[in-house]
């Protein structure tokens, strides 16, 4: 770890509970020789930011589980019903979580929701330490893979406040009559609070 006193000042202005996450990745460090870690949660509640902040202070690969949005090829009447399926969970499973585990340089896809269509390649160099962060990262057919598990909490109307900041009111109605819902169904059905190693509020 790279400027570890610094992280953790920072860490304590912000969370408790982040000091504790840096200790374990420590500790997870020293013991594993791959580490991947997911942060889900609610959106808004911080997850990004928090995943933004790892590249500061460690050398990792960060994954945002936004780039792997359902393609439209894909979302059958089925699959919409299901819960946590507007994810490509199969095609994060393939492109991502297994080849790390193989220790290879490799490249995926990100898919981009103004074109509705996958759109450019990212390359990533093998890294000891790997990031997954966004909603449906904890998805059942994901979960195992993981050594440390976050999950990022807030109350629906510090959500809104945020959303609203952040991606503006047409893309807040979105998010209060499709994406919250969906969020939800799949945090209570999967239990995902309650797997996850850590709680942030």
């Amino acid at each position: 770890m790279q400027n570890n006193e610094p992280m953790r000042n920072i860490s304590l202005k912000n969370n408790q509970k982040y000091p504790k996450i840096l200790n374990k990745i420590d500790k997870l460090m020293t013991l594993n020789d791959k580490i991947l870690i997911a942060i889900d949660g609610n959106s808004g509640a911080g997850k990004s930011t928090f995943a933004n902040m790892f590249h500061k202070y460690y050398d990792c690969n960060i994954f945002h589980m936004d780039d792997f949005f359902l393609g439209p090829n894909l979302k059958t009447p089925k699959r919409l019903k299901e819960v946590g399926g507007n994810v490509d969970y199969v095609r994060f499973k393939e492109e991502i979580l297994d080849n790390l585990t193989k220790d290879v340089e490799f490249k995926y896809q990100v898919y981009n929701c103004k074109i509705q269509a996958l759109d450019s390649f990212t390359i990533v160099k093998p890294k000891k330490l790997n990031i997954i962060e966004g909603s449906y990262s904890m998805h059942p057919t994901l979960i195992n893979y993981y050594d440390y598990k976050i999950f990022f909490s807030i109350d629906s109307k510090s959500q809104i406040k945020r959303i609203l900041e952040r991606n503006g009111e047409f893309m807040l109605k979105r998010f209060i009559d499709e994406w919250i819902p969906k969020e939800n169904e799949y945090f209570s059905k999967f239990n995902t609070r309650g797997l996850a190693d850590i709680i942030i509020d």
